[in-house]
């Protein structure tokens, strides 16, 4: 049995989130009404796993979470508007710890939540399994929201990643070059923040990334990556050329795949398909750059995520001469989809998330190496 605690201000939302999971069996729920009465339930509830809204009154949603992080630890999943306003709070709250995001279908009092019933049974089912790990600058982010140091504290470890030179990247994608395609779901915002980072500014090809995510946040997602990365970060809204040294987000809802035109390959958003489960779809991304890129120029990095999305395509890009890379599980917040890979025999290398980004570095090297006359 799943001991939920559900946080929110709504009466109407916290009734329709608790028939949400009695429905469903194997909760045991219960509910508060802002993060004052969490702090206490947490403790004398002693919840598996949490859903929190963020604007509350009494005490808000990113000061209860920063509190629980440092009294009682466990996984909480933002359950957040579809808002701009809500995108860069929910991202704090990743940054605080928070291990997963889910966007009300209306905003902060959703009536038809149910809409998303089996995705949020199935998110809040992963996250209690979730492993708490501690991340670059956490304690430090929880200690100034907390007020216990002085802002811009805790900023200095941005950027500490060592980022290993390649070369200098040419302005259009030449002949022989590749891409490096990046997979994630749960606990993938803070991972891919620290693979990201970790990557030089003359990368010589493109990076594709897939992270489960609604549509509302991965522009917001993009702008934040872009500005504490080496490269620039881009959310793919439109046919897109692909550029070398450059970081392309797919939008969320949607799927992501790779075509070709005259003037070269291009990223391209589609409608998300029904025979993937979960979007933007890791499996769809690397499946169109099969059919595109010859393998032997494809790298697969699969990082921490509930299921076994892009497992199977990354297994072919080992499979045929391609390269690939799983997170490891103790690194990881949930070791389904890098775990899946590994289990099929689909991973060249299973690192912690600290050595991933030098791993593609040395991958990247080795396979211009290869491929220059």
């Amino acid at each position: 049995m799943i001991r939920l605690l559900i946080i929110d201000d709504s009466a109407l939302m916290r009734k329709l989130l608790t028939d949400i999971f009695e429905r469903a069996g194997g909760f045991e729920t219960k509910a508060a009404r802002n993060g004052a009465e969490a702090l206490e339930l947490a403790k004398s509830f002693a919840p598996h796993v949490a859903t929190l809204d963020i604007n509350m009154p009494v005490m808000d949603g990113l000061t209860c979470l920063g509190r629980l992080m440092v009294e009682t630890p466990l996984p909480v999943v933002v359950v957040s508007s579809q808002t701009r306003e809500g995108a860069e709070t929910t991202f704090e709250a990743l940054a605080l710890g928070a291990v997963d995001v889910i966007a009300k279908p209306e905003g902060t009092v959703s009536l038809s939540i149910d809409r998303i019933e089996p995705m949020l049974v199935e998110k809040i089912r992963a996250a209690a399994r979730a492993k708490l790990r501690p991340t670059l600058r956490l304690a430090d982010r929880i200690r100034h929201r907390l007020g216990s140091v002085p802002a811009g504290a805790g900023q200095a470890g941005a950027g500490l990643v060592e980022r290993i030179p390649v070369a200098a990247p040419p302005a259009e994608m030449e002949r022989g070059s590749g891409l490096i395609l990046i997979g994630a779901s749960t606990g993938g915002p803070q991972a891919l923040e620290a693979v990201l980072t970790g990557l030089p500014a003359d990368l010589p090809w493109p990076v594709l990334v897939a992270q489960h995510m609604p549509a509302s946040f991965t522009g917001a997602f993009a702008q934040r990556l872009s500005r504490i990365c080496a490269l620039p970060v881009i959310e793919v809204g439109h046919s897109t050329p692909l550029r070398p040294g450059q970081v392309h987000v797919a939008r969320g809802d949607a799927d992501m795949i790779i075509a070709r035109r005259p003037a070269g390959l291009i990223a391209l958003p589609v409608p998300a398909s029904a025979s993937h489960r979960w979007h933007p779809s890791v499996d769809r991304m690397v499946a169109s750059a099969l059919n595109l890129v010859p393998a032997e120029l494809l790298i697969g990095v699969l990082l921490t995520g509930m299921g076994d999305d892009g497992a199977a395509a990354m297994v072919r890009i080992r499979q045929e001469g391609g390269h690939t890379i799983a997170q490891d599980e103790e690194t990881s917040v949930v070791w389904g989809m890098p775990g899946s890979l590994a289990q099929r025999d689909g991973a060249d290398i299973v690192a912690p998330l600290p050595d991933i980004a030098r791993a593609v570095v040395r991958a990247v090297r080795r396979k211009a190496e290869v491929t220059c006359p």
